[in-house]
């Protein structure tokens, strides 16, 4: 016998509000967060715009002690430990004392894209000015690739699996999933869940030498193309966390948790970087088997899905994803459910960008009401031959939904997919 598995509580670090309080009324509100940085136009970047979360000294301290904030210089860890501790607080669910057993039942998956990357400055630096004793003694915390799960993994005191995945763009969603097998399988009975993302030029950079953010509005944040938008020339960086506590049903009953949404399934592919996958473009058949997947792996028909949260990155992929959804739920025109993307007010927030996005789809699910795209118009003609522009949001729409799909795409050429369940 299977455990099923719900959500039970949910946290974000984001550039349109931090807390899902605040996040949820941007969300509502259409706001973005989408900002000039001028230290980038100083560093002479293409692009001069990013999204970055605001995280004030006082609300630092909400989560870390002063020892631990001592030469802390890692973005990830801190907005990942603010969604990752907000997703358990609104969950209920206490922490280990310090002279207590672990929480033997309770695991995390925590993923991140590159991890510290101020810290790794900082710390190269120091070792080629001969300078490497000085570097101060919290760094390989921080700058391994676990640091995030481990940081949360102390804060917490779980005693289950504690470890990090890395999956592209795809990370949050592939991290949500193998937590779901964790409990599924009764290998645990919670899984804290998300991803987090470094901000700033020296993760920023390379996207910017691949000419794939956007810098024709570099003086108009605010009238930036979104996705979906036949204009649109590419992405504006981001950065931030998200987080979600699962839980077996069982678990969330015994407890008379609030439940989010149940997790029906879903399904994590890889296009091989064959066809015209590579390893930075999808390969669309990989990405409808992914989807076809998924949906058989949560006996959902395709008709069901009332609402898809898409990976859409205002870039000229757009069009093939919406083709792809197409293929793989067989509807169009009217017939294809409502569409949206956080792209728009957030930016790519990369390693972090599918947990955030998860995040948003839970909260509307949960809420009933579907956010608007921000500047998707004019939509890209060729979407329009594929579905119909009512099923593409402008203002939000205060409407209820049973099910939804969630997706993820990455370089690497990696997938993944997951099928959500409103809880009645």
């Amino acid at each position: 016998m299977k455990n099923r598995v719900v959500i039970t509580g949910l946290g974000v670090c984001s550039p349109i509000g931090v807390g899902l309080s605040d996040f949820t009324k941007a969300l509502k509100n259409g706001n973005s967060g989408i900002r000039y940085y001028s230290e980038l136009e100083d560093l002479k970047f293409s692009c001069h715009l990013g999204a970055i979360p605001e995280v004030s000294e006082e609300k630092k301290r909400e989560y870390f002690t002063e020892l631990q904030l001592r030469n802390f210089k890692s973005s990830s860890i801190l907005y990942g430990v603010i969604a990752g501790m907000d997703a358990l607080k609104d969950a209920k669910i206490s922490t280990s004392k310090i002279d207590d057993d672990p929480l033997w039942d309770l695991g995390i998956i925590f993923g991140t894209g590159v991890s510290s990357v101020e810290k790794f400055r900082e710390s190269i630096h120091k070792v080629d000015d001969r300078k490497a004793r000085r570097l101060s003694s919290n760094t390989v915390q921080q700058i391994m690739t676990s640091g995030i799960s481990a940081y949360l993994g102390g804060l917490i005191g779980a005693g289950n699996i504690v470890t990090t995945n890395s999956s592209a763009c795809s990370t949050g969603t592939e991290a949500l999933l193998l937590g779901y097998e964790r409990i599924k399988t009764g290998k645990a009975k919670q899984m804290l869940c998300g991803s987090t993302s470094d901000h700033g030029p020296y993760i920023w950079a390379g996207f910017d030498a691949l000419r794939i953010t956007n810098y024709r509005y570099n003086d108009a944040p605010e009238e930036v193309p979104g996705p979906l938008n036949e204009t649109a020339k590419g992405f504006i960086p981001g950065s931030g966390a998200g987080a979600y506590l699962l839980e077996s049903l069982e678990s969330a009953q015994e407890r008379g948790a609030n439940i989010y949404a149940e997790v029906l399934g879903g399904a994590i592919n890889n296009g091989g970087q064959r066809g015209k996958g590579t390893m930075t473009a999808p390969n669309n058949k990989a990405i409808v088997r992914c989807i076809e997947a998924a949906l058989i792996d949560s006996k959902v028909n395709g008709r069901d899905i009332e609402y898809i949260n898409g990976h859409l990155t205002a870039t000229s992929k757009d069009p093939d994803e919406i083709e792809s959804w197409c293929k793989a739920l067989n509807r169009n025109g009217n017939n294809f459910p409502f569409i949206n993307s956080l792209k728009g007010a957030i930016g790519h927030c990369i390693g972090a960008s599918a947990s955030i996005e998860i995040v948003s789809a839970l909260v509307q699910m949960k809420e009933g009401f579907i956010f608007q795209n921000n500047n998707c118009e004019p939509i890209h003609p060729e979407i329009l031959k594929n579905i119909s522009i009512e099923k593409i949001p402008t203002q939000t729409l205060y409407k209820t939904f049973n099910i939804m799909a969630k997706a993820s795409f990455g370089f690497g050429d990696v997938n993944a997919c997951v099928i959500f369940k409103k809880n009645k």
